[in-house]
């Protein structure tokens, strides 16, 4: 399994509880489909650099995780449809890139 680093940014709308209950649920499909979170940072609610849909912040996360790719796959399906995610993005993690060098 590869490690990778995920980013993503929840709406300033949704509250406190069902702002954790997402960020397991999000985490659940990673380990649901095999792979492993190792690290989840939450940076908690920041201000944009520009207006992304009528908003002006959001909730900032980011999860380092070990994954194969089918996990990965299902993982980018779920977070496109899911209504509370702003913006995300999936990186391979940089400490595992100089690793492999």
């Amino acid at each position: 399994m590869k490690k990778y680093e995920v980013m993503y940014i929840i709406k300033d709308t949704v509250d406190n509880e069902n702002r954790a209950a997402l960020i397991e649920q999000l985490h659940g499909i990673i380990t649901n489909n095999g792979g492993n979170v190792i690290k989840a940072d939450e940076w908690g609610m920041r201000d944009f650099a520009y207006r992304i849909d009528d908003m002006y912040k959001g909730y900032y996360v980011v999860t380092t995780f070990e994954a194969d790719n089918a996990c990965i796959k299902e993982f980018d399906r779920l977070m496109r449809i899911n209504q509370n995610v702003v913006r995300f993005m999936i990186t391979a993690d940089p400490a595992f890139a100089q690793e492999a060098k």
